[in-house]
């Protein structure tokens, strides 16, 4: 009875112990309060590149699209400031020659993108201005000498063409499409490692950061800004979309001590295409005006003139004689939108207006007195009228009959020269009635030295009585030209 009973108590407590360890168990496994066991969130690990049901963005096909439309654009500059070139003059005049490294041109580098197959590449006005040589080199390695169509300060972009065919080249996209936050990648050649392509997002439209600043008050500042990172050499280089078109032409960083420092600034692509074409077309851009001057809508103008709302842009003045007072606008209106696209900051006016030529029409929504009104307003240039306006350097070019292109730096080496611009093609002018051929490179004008095409039309510009060319040609053969103006 004794067994049975020490048996009846040592099964009790094995339960009781079997019961404990089970309940313990159990609080060790029991799920999260408040969320069902079936509900505990777990994916797989592996990466199926969707996030939140949406696709991410797939960059390789933008970049592959576009990275060998992107090439490498060296420059060279002659060395021709100040005291240091004077001092180095007054030795050589007393026969003692420059230092050889003295003597080698400044060099720079930026981008440029290839938007025709036939050789015609867009980049920045400041990555080629005043340039004696400007080299090209494509992805593939291959290296052209470029020569300048046209250069336009005002929105900083030249036009530049190589001698090549079948390029490849991207296609042009909608600026006027692209959304804040959009994905963006840049593409360029940043401290000469060519071929880099970074991303970002839109981070603003229609900045203006006060950096052009032309001294005739036209320079059109409406940049894309992004976070995609852009440093040194990626001037000139494409901004592209995700579906590899170009959206912008890479420009400027804000930055303290010029390299990127979170924010890049791109020239938008509907102002681009404007401006080459009208080099292709005229040689240089024409550039079209409503007749206005205009401010910013802020809190202190719309109490100062009773405003409602907080919208467009105010006409503070309209010039007489002007596309907007022929159309009706008034001092006083307020600008809210130009051809269906809302317009509420200045650069974003100057950017509409300035994809447009004199002689087209838009059609300009005010609010006045509350209510708005539609205008039809005929685009007029700075002289007033419709016309094609050439400056005094183009009638320079017509008066010459000729084209002109930096001086190949191997032909310079073999001629022992370090400046000189080389007539590239010649018709009816000056320069061909004075028995210049083609290929003749020019050194100087009455004496004096000339290292870029600009150089040549300031010396002619203005002048009156005879002038004197000189240079050389590939043949080694140098020569002397005479003519009156």
């Amino acid at each position: 009875m004794k067994r049975f009973a020490s048996l009846l108590i040592v099964a009790v407590l094995g339960g009781f112990i079997a019961l404990g360890v089970y309940s313990l168990i159990q609080k060790r496994h029991a799920p999260v309060a408040g969320i069902p066991s079936s509900q505990v969130p777990a994916q797989l690990a592996s990466y199926t590149g969707v996030a939140d049901g949406q696709l991410l963005p797939d960059f390789t096909v933008a970049a592959n699209l576009t990275v060998h439309a992107v090439v490498h654009i060296k420059t060279e500059y002659a060395r021709r400031n100040g005291m240091y070139d004077n001092f180095f003059n007054f030795r050589e005049f007393f026969g003692d020659r420059m230092p050889e490294e003295d003597q080698a041109p400044l060099m720079a580098s930026g981008s440029g993108v290839i938007i025709a197959q036939d050789g015609y590449i867009v980049t920045n006005n400041h990555v080629v201005q005043d340039a004696t040589n400007i080299e090209v080199t494509l992805n593939d390695k291959r290296t052209y000498t470029a020569s300048v169509i046209g250069t336009d300060p005002s929105t900083d972009l030249a036009l530049v063409k190589i001698n090549e065919t079948n390029l490849p080249c991207i296609s042009y996209g909608n600026s006027d499409d692209v959304k804040i936050g959009e994905w963006v990648l840049a593409v360029g050649n940043p401290f000469n490692l060519t071929s880099t392509v970074t991303a970002g997002i839109v981070s603003a439209k229609a900045r203006n950061i006060n950096i052009l600043g032309t001294p005739d008050g036209t320079a059109i500042e409406s940049f894309i800004q992004t976070d995609a990172a852009v440093n040194r050499g990626n001037s000139g280089g494409a901004l592209v979309n995700t579906h590899g078109e170009l959206i912008g032409i890479n420009a400027a960083i804000a930055s303290g001590n010029g390299f990127y420092a979170g924010y890049s600034f791109a020239i938008p692509v509907n102002i681009v295409k404007k401006v080459v074409a009208d080099m292709m077309e005229f040689g240089e851009v024409q550039r079209a005006f409503i007749g206005v001057s205009i401010q910013e809508v802020d809190s202190k103008l719309a109490r100062e003139e009773g405003l409602n709302e907080l919208r467009g842009v105010y006409v503070a003045e309209v010039l007489g004689n002007g596309s907007a007072q022929e159309a009706g606008i008034r001092k006083g209106d307020i600008i809210v939108s130009v051809d269906g696209l809302p317009v509420n900051s200045r650069s974003e006016l100057l950017e509409l207006i300035g994809q447009h030529r004199p002689g087209d029409r838009l059609d300009i929504v005010v609010t006045r007195d509350g209510k708005e009104s539609a205008f039809k307003v005929k685009l007029r240039n700075k002289e007033g009228n419709t016309k094609v306006v050439k400056t005094e350097a183009q009638n320079v070019d017509e008066m010459l009959g000729a084209t002109f292109s930096p001086a190949p730096s191997e032909l310079m080496k073999k001629l022992a020269i370090d400046h000189g611009i080389q007539v590239s093609a010649l018709k009816d002018g000056i320069l061909m009635e004075a028995g210049i051929r083609q290929g003749f490179i020019i050194t100087e004008v009455d004496k004096k030295p000339v290292h870029t095409t600009s150089d040549l039309k300031q010396a002619i510009i203005n002048k009156s009585g005879g002038v004197l060319i000189g240079g050389i040609y590939p043949n080694r053969t140098r020569a002397y030209y005479g003519f009156g103006l």
